[in-house]
């Protein structure tokens, strides 16, 4: 499996559950895959699957698809320039997965840092774990869809751009983002993003964050002071990211008879 490949995978981890749900189809489309949060952004679905095709081959039954999920996480920040963390094993998977659930539970790009500490906050994460754990942005891309309001008349104001946008940055953006294409891909979210790193921090802290959410990071003292010190440190953001990604590995898990091992991630066993 290539680094491409894997780097797609951390993004399916998040603050909804660690149980596989965000694994499941739905012939509805009512799945928390195709919540709008996470539909056309969220991949690595199709290396999930893989995985679990080789793992069912050697020992049927045994490890569950949110295990993978973790694991292959894991693997994909290591395999890509970040450190190693031990893993946490033991996960049942889920037998319902919800757009609904999603909806309400997934930290929206246009947040501000108070109600994004409040959005971690109810799955027992804190504010220190939203700053280290959005540096996962390192990897990730984005849609021009989030980057455009921030381009084009800005909060109504004919011809405004986001103040809190470096205007240099702000003019490639709009060579990347036309105003009236806003499924285009802008592409990387910091200067390395195949590579696991602090740049992203950099990128806040010069204005140069994608999101209004990233922009958000540097707007309170104790945002501002984590991403400081992230951006100075690669090793205290990586060191410091496997921490929280195991607190967030460990939302809502499930355990015996309140889940299954399936035997297909994107779908609950027949009996």
């Amino acid at each position: 499996m290539s680094e491409v490949d894997l780097v797609a995978i951390p993004a399916i981890m998040g603050p909804v559950g660690c149980d596989g749900s965000v694994l499941l189809d739905s012939a509805s489309h009512t799945a928390e895959k195709d919540a709008p949060p996470n539909f056309g952004s969220l991949r690595g679905f199709a290396e999930v699957d893989a995985i679990k095709a080789t793992v069912e081959s050697a020992c049927p039954g045994v490890v569950s698809c949110a295990d993978i999920l973790a694991l292959a996480a894991r693997d994909a920040v290591v395999k890509v320039g970040g450190k190693y963390w031990s893993v946490p094993l033991g996960r049942k998977d889920g037998f319902t997965s919800s757009l609904v659930e999603a909806n309400a539970s997934l930290p929206s790009p246009f947040s501000t840092f108070s109600q994004l500490v409040q959005n971690f906050a109810a799955v027992g994460l804190n504010a220190k774990d939203m700053v280290i754990l959005s540096g996962g942005h390192t990897i990730g891309q984005a849609h021009c869809a989030v980057v455009i309001p921030r381009l084009y008349n800005f909060n109504g104001v004919p011809g405004a751009t986001d103040p809190s946008l470096d205007p240099t940055f702000a003019n490639l953006l709009r060579t990347l983002c036309p105003a009236d294409q806003p499924l285009t891909f802008v592409g990387q979210m910091d200067a390395t993003n195949a590579t696991f790193d602090n740049k992203y921090f950099k990128a806040v802290q010069s204005r140069r964050g994608l999101f209004p959410s990233d922009a958000a990071l540097i707007t309170n003292s104790f945002g501002r002071r984590v991403v400081s010190i992230a951006a100075k440190s690669p090793g205290s953001f990586s060191k410091d990211f496997g921490i929280s990604m195991v607190k967030m590995g460990n939302i809502r898990v499930l355990t015996g008879a309140a889940g299954e091992v399936r035997r297909l991630c994107s779908a609950v066993n027949s009996n």
